[in-house]
């Protein structure tokens, strides 16, 4: 909850949710968890608000928002899900999108990028539904008998908390709707032709609107009839937090993954380094659309939760920075978390990760360096491509995010990246998009987004303490490491379970005649 005069932070709470692997490259996480954590960090952030004496009759709208890409379809009629929600960095599509490919001329990944912004990709929300209809009788059957809605998860909050299954209103903004590839970022709706290619009935996608208008009333709990009025994609609302209207000006976020934005204002800027072309925001019915390039980095802020549950090698995701401080650097070791793949600027689905350069020396506290690190030379990838595509260098990188609370980790940026980074007081700028989004809707009007009229926001500066040379070589090893992550996997998997010897016709009967000689042979000795 944010004063709408001072953008000033006056309460918050936040639940961590839960992420299901339930076979290898899946990522799936549970809509009616999600929705019941949003229910109770609403409850008690104003319990909290109560404490401190705000009446929260004085919260006049609410933003929403979002995880980008992931992928939810329910029943209108039920207000069920019809399956787990399908994440942004979930694999299972690879198969689907080599399928895909094969029907597009030459094979061309960019087939689409000039309409969509996007390559064809496990990433976007067309390919994760198209598995979901081919896979999920149940939807197959919902979609036929008209009961079926798709969205992401915006779509799917914003429906529920507005009447649901009682006449809920099924919407999405721009900027969630220009990362699904069914979108036409240009003439600013669902594309025909696109829905043909994915084979997606158009009926199940939801109505798309502005960042900024009021979509409806909160239909119970404490915020009962306060208007939900905003609603961006967590990027594009990282941007508008902080405060990056104007052509040129950057933020990077660093969460479960990274992602770097670069506003180009109403121009559309297509990347020849493999950045994508996003709509950044449309601040009202009536206000233009203005677009950004974007650098995606898949895993972030997972690396130091794959170490903490995976590894087990902390208790705690602060330990991380605690490690990495005591070793001061990676001895030479270099970690690639290639975990889905890697994103831009390579968008390469057949990497895995890898840690290499290890010897007998390197103990966790270097492994806890190099993941630190690793998120820093991915950023440099995305900040190098933005540079080449603009024309005009950074001179400094303005970030948020729930990793930079790591000091470690700002310091490790600005070294490597060789320019100052900039870190504001309030790193959840997120949040703080949505409730300006909201706050400036027509019809609500208590939050102004007059370049005037925004607060200066108070900010900690990590200046390079490296002299270049050494960043450049680090930055080279890194290359290094990353060219030996390509090329690990491929779409074809045992049709059951794992491999088996027995998988081989030849060894089979091999093993099993050997067997069967050797009992005979300690019979005949017997």
């Amino acid at each position: 909850v944010f004063n709408a005069k001072t953008a000033e932070l006056l309460s918050h709470h936040q639940v961590e949710i839960q992420q299901k692997f339930p076979k290898e490259g899946w990522v799936e996480q549970d809509p009616k968890e999600i929705l019941k954590s949003v229910h109770e960090c609403v409850e008690k952030t104003c319990e909290k608000l109560q404490q401190l004496n705000i009446d929260i009759t004085n919260i006049k709208a609410i933003g929403v928002s979002n995880q980008r890409e992931t992928t939810v379809v329910w029943d209108k009629t039920t207000g069920e899900p019809l399956y787990n929600a399908i994440v942004w960095l979930d694999l299972r599509t690879q198969s689907t999108v080599e399928r895909l490919l094969k029907r597009i001329p030459g094979k061309n990944k960019a087939f689409f990028k000039l309409r969509t912004g996007l390559p064809l990709s496990t990433y976007f929300s067309a390919v994760k539904l198209r598995w979901l209809l081919d896979n999920v009788e149940e939807i197959r059957q919902a979609v036929d008998d008209g009961r079926a809605m798709f969205g992401t998860i915006d779509s799917w909050l914003i429906w529920v908390c507005i009447c649901g299954k009682n006449g809920g209103v099924h919407c999405t903004d721009v900027t969630n709707a220009s990362r699904t590839m069914l979108f036409n970022i240009h003439s600013v709706e669902w594309d025909p032709e696109l829905c043909q290619f994915f084979d997606i009935p158009m009926e199940i996608l939801p109505k798309v609107r502005s960042s900024s208008e009021i979509y409806g009333l909160m239909k119970s709990g404490a915020l009962t009839g306060v208007p939900i009025s905003g609603c961006l994609g967590d990027q594009s609302a990282a941007l508008v937090g902080q405060m990056c209207f104007q052509d040129g000006q950057a933020k990077n976020t660093y969460g479960t993954g990274c992602f770097l934005l670069c506003n180009t204002g109403q121009k559309a800027v297509f990347s020849e380094h493999g950045l994508l072309t996003t709509i950044a925001y449309k601040l009202g019915r009536d206000k233009p659309v203005c677009y950004a390039l974007e650098g995606s980095v898949a895993i972030a802020g997972a690396v130091v939760r794959w170490l903490r549950d995976n590894l087990g090698i902390v208790k705690t995701s602060q330990e991380v920075e605690k490690l990495a401080a005591e070793a001061g650097t990676s001895y030479g070791c270099y970690f690639v978390p290639a975990f889905s793949g890697l994103y831009a600027p390579y968008w390469e689905p057949s990497a895995r990760g890898i840690i290499c350069g290890l010897t007998q020396f390197t103990n966790k506290n270097h492994i806890a360096f190099a993941a630190l690190e690793a998120v820093c030379f991915q950023t440099r990838e995305i900040l190098d491509a933005i540079n080449k595509d603009c024309g005009i260098p950074l001179n400094q990188l303005q970030v948020d995010g729930g990793m930079t609370i790591n000091k470690v980790l700002m310091q490790l940026q600005s070294d490597i990246l060789c320019i100052p980074v900039v870190k504001p007081s309030m790193p959840e700028t997120t949040a703080l998009g949505a409730a300006m989004a909201a706050g400036a809707a027509e019809g609500v009007g208590i939050w102004s987004l007059n370049p005037g009229d925004l607060t200066a926001v108070t900010c900690e500066r990590f200046e390079p303490q490296i002299n270049p040379e050494e960043s450049e070589l680090r930055y080279a090893r890194w290359k290094k490491a990353v060219v030996k992550s390509m090329g690990w996997e491929t779409s074809e998997a045992p049709s059951n379970g794992d491999p088996s010897i027995f998988c081989s016709l030849p060894l089979g009967f091999f093993i099993m005649s050997s067997m069967i000689m050797l009992i005979g042979a300690k019979y005949v000795s017997g």
